[in-house]
């Protein structure tokens, strides 16, 4: 259970004002199906956040326990760092739009993740607690409790939200389980 409820809380936190987030909002204007645009974020989060589970959990076994745990640790810490960096949508790439909500959604969100800080703590997560199923589960929830009230609120709760602190939090948190990581 440590896994699961783990893995909701960090990527819920760091998914705000995520670029995710922002492409969540921006599909939200552009289509009017949110359940569409919702069951896209699922599958596509499930997909991709499953493959960077295994691949975290595949990679630790290749490395000595002791250098995996500072490994970890280290990226935990490098993730803390890196949220500091506030996102900033891509290019709107509407060629996608065409294929409907469901699909460019799916599309677009499969690609926005990769290489982004919540696929890496999915990752790092994965390699910590050697528990795929519940790590997948709970980056995913973490994923849908950050962007679904964005989906279905729109521009309105974009704005009002206290970004910097919100970052500095996030940063705590990932620092934490670097520290934890270390000491357990």
């Amino acid at each position: 259970m440590e896994a699961l409820f783990a893995s909701t809380l960090t990527v819920a936190i760091a998914e705000i004002g995520d670029k995710t987030q922002l492409l969540a909002l921006l599909l939200a204007v552009r289509f009017s199906n949110k359940t569409a645009i919702i069951s896209g974020i699922l599958l596509a989060t499930l997909l991709n956040h499953f493959l960077a589970a295994w691949l975290g959990q595949w990679a630790i076994a290749w490395i000595d326990p002791q250098w995996a745990t500072y490994l970890v640790a280290g990226s935990f810490f490098a993730i803390a760092l890196w949220v500091l960096i506030p996102d900033k949508m891509d290019d709107d790439d509407n060629r996608f739009y065409k294929l409907g909500a469901f699909s460019a959604t799916f599309i677009l969100f499969f690609m926005a993740e990769i290489g982004d800080k919540t696929q890496i703590a999915t990752v790092v997560l994965a390699a910590k607690y050697q528990a795929l199923t519940w790590v997948v589960i709970g980056t995913t929830l973490g994923m849908l409790i950050a962007n679904v009230p964005v989906v279905l609120a729109g521009h309105f709760s974009a704005n009002k939200l206290p970004m910097k602190l919100i970052h500095r939090g996030c940063a705590v948190l990932f620092a934490l389980l670097g520290v934890a990581t270390l000491l357990w």
